[in-house]
């Protein structure tokens, strides 16, 4: 309710057009900048942020969107399309199996990245992760669930199905979630974090091996 955190909020706030000023506590002017923002971004008025909601107002912020500019007619518009990746912005794939993040990355694809990193080499185990964060070993979802729950991009461990209709539609310009009813993968930063479709062992890993992505859904958390 005080702090660094709160500070961040209240100039994000007024980064996208809704006005606040930064004092580090979440008081009754905050909760009514956060109630106004939340309305004009066609969320639930209820003054508190999520992390979904915190993901929102971050790609708002990276995008330089306005959300006084989302509305017209009383209608929402569309979401604009997600900023692309910088030239170049690729991860590296190093000798030891983990991913270098671009120096050009978010924070959020950084810290993605790092916490897929944890796992890498963990055996596959069907419903691994999804019981609990720090497992013994990971299936497709439970592992992509992990990464993507380490950017802070998501609150409860995702079934391969659920991905379908994850975030927005569509490839992202940092990371692209690969789901279906029967598996699921990630892409992010021009590398394959998946449990499948290369040489053993068949655990969480990263490739810079595309794979045929017939058959599946393509999503990206908003902002990314």
């Amino acid at each position: 309710m005080q702090g660094h955190d709160v500070r961040v909020l209240q100039d994000f706030l007024s980064r996208v057009g809704v006005r606040t000023s930064v004092d580090g506590q979440y008081g009754r002017v905050t909760r009514r900048s956060v109630r106004r923002w939340q309305s004009k971004s066609s969320l639930r008025r209820n003054g508190r942020m999520s992390r979904r909601n915190e993901a929102i107002l971050r790609g708002q912020v990276q995008s330089g969107q306005n959300v006084f500019d989302l509305q017209s007619g009383g209608g929402a518009s569309a979401p604009a399309p997600a900023p692309a990746a910088p030239a170049g912005a690729k991860a590296a794939l190093g000798a030891d199996g983990h991913a270098v993040a671009p120096a050009s990355a978010p924070a959020a694809v950084k810290s993605l990245i790092a916490a897929a990193n944890r796992i890498v080499g963990k055996p596959y185990r069907y419903g691994g992760g999804h019981g609990k964060w720090e497992d013994t070993g990971y299936d497709c979802s439970g592992s992509d669930s992990y990464a993507l729950h380490g950017g802070g991009l998501l609150n409860r461990p995702m079934t391969s199905g659920e991905f379908e209709s994850y975030g927005d539609a569509g490839p992202g310009a940092w990371i692209t979630i690969y789901g279906s009813g029967g598996h699921s993968y990630l892409v992010v930063a021009g590398l394959r974090f998946d449990t499948g479709f290369h040489p053993p062992p068949s655990g969480p890993q990263w490739s810079t091996k595309m794979r045929p992505s017939d058959g599946y859904v393509a999503r990206h958390p908003v902002g990314y």
